[in-house]
């Protein structure tokens, strides 16, 4: 999301961290083999939140990190591939940097956010924009209640005034040419970016956290987001989707119908290989998310879909919904013919169309009728078929 300043347009980057291993997490976690950031956090990688929260604010969202569950974890985000991490935080940090100033369009302003963090009310990203009109550093931070106390080998030395301290959080943001010269500068191991601007003398400006933007550190800290999330979830809205496709039988071609292929003498004509079934299907996701329609993800001008497996385009749809939070309900076909028999692949149909969509298969209903030899279905010219789907996405509030 391309923010204006008082001059001109400033172009938003956002470094998402997942290179650590989380120690202490590790030590009292029974899933230990699992980086903290993959953990299940209301049935999602605890790093897919974190990507979530930052992407309505960001023109472009950069993985760093190593673990071959990142990419898995981020599947169907509008996120650049993943870039290696390096064996501390600021070495994960500037490799970040770099693939961001090779993009064609390199960004005025970096966000550097842990992806252990994952409740990020928009209000801090807002904030920290806003500043960085004015600042060359902003991050979110609170101030210190308790009392601290210095402490030796179980005995405290000292109590520590409390007065002007405040617990750092992230995102972190910063004016990107100065943050990427800094760390090319200097390799010193740091906490977090903003004591790089400050050892050189730049102000870094403080806007409020929130108690709720919490990292994930123990294991304990695992259920306190479990009722952070819970309490925070946004209400789920139903959406009904309804597609219709209609391909005519065309000789020399395989015909395929949900996934499978069926025996017959003719297949279906189609820039793809005509799945008449999935492309309905698809249609209806995309009616239900207001996304238009299968033409619009895949037009048929464009070559590289010629005679492409249609799995491809199920794959799509089931990524968009849950990109948006959202979850597949119900899906029911109807393959309207004459011939030939849907009833015995009815089954695999299911079987298949639920593996594309990675739901459960009593999700799927797969069913057919005739038109009674009435019209080109009934002539046997073609397969016509309809889908019907429901699905749940969050309310985002606006109206």
């Amino acid at each position: 999301m391309t923010v204006s300043s008082s001059s001109s347009p400033r172009r938003v980057a956002a470094l998402l961290l997942a290179a650590g291993r989380g120690r202490r997490f590790a030590a009292g976690a029974s899933d230990a083999a699992i980086s903290k950031q993959f953990q299940s956090l209301q049935g999602q990688p605890v790093i897919r939140h974190a990507a979530r929260a930052l992407l309505p604010y960001v023109d472009v969202l950069q993985p760093v990190g190593n673990d071959p569950l990142l990419e898995e974890a981020l599947s169907g985000l509008d996120v650049l591939p993943p870039v290696e991490g390096g064996a501390e935080r600021h070495d994960s940090v500037r490799a970040g940097l770099d693939a961001l100033a090779a993009l064609p369009n390199p960004p005025d302003i970096v966000l550097v956010h842990d992806g252990a963090r994952p409740v990020v009310p928009g209000r801090i990203i807002q904030d920290i924009l806003t500043a960085l009109e004015t600042h060359q550093g902003v991050i979110p931070a609170l101030p210190v209640s308790d009392t601290l106390k210095k402490v030796s080998e179980d005995i405290i030395t000292a109590t520590v005034p409390r007065a002007d301290l405040w617990r750092a959080q992230t995102p972190q943001g910063f004016h990107f040419p100065l943050l990427r010269d800094l760390h090319h500068r200097h390799s010193e191991a740091l906490t977090d970016d903003a004591g790089l601007l400050e050892r050189e003398g730049h102000h870094v400006a403080i806007v409020m956290g929130s108690e709720d933007n919490i990292k994930l550190t123990v294991t304990e800290d695992l259920m306190r987001l479990e009722r952070i999330v819970d309490h925070n979830k946004p209400t789920m809205l139903p959406r009904v989707g309804h597609g219709y496709d209609v391909h005519a039988f065309a000789e020399g071609r395989k015909l395929i119908l949900c996934g499978i292929e069926i025996p017959h003498d003719r297949g279906l004509a189609g820039h793809s290989d005509a799945d008449v079934g999935i492309h309905t299907l698809c249609d209806a996701i995309y009616g239900a998310l207001a996304e238009g329609d299968i033409g619009r993800h895949f037009p048929p001008s464009d070559n590289q879909w010629r005679d492409m497996d249609s799995a491809r385009f199920l794959i799509h749809a089931g990524d968009l919904i849950r990109s948006k939070g959202g979850m597949l309900v119900n899906a029911d076909i109807t393959i309207i013919c004459e011939a030939p028999k849907i009833g015995p692949h009815a089954q695999a149909m299911r079987a298949r169309l639920a593996e594309l969509l990675r739901v459960k298969i009593d999700r799927i209903s797969v069913k057919a009728t005739t038109s009674e030899r009435l019209g080109f279905t009934g002539r046997q010219e073609g397969i016509a078929a309809t889908a019907t789907v429901s699905i749940m996405v969050p309310d985002d509030g606006e109206e």
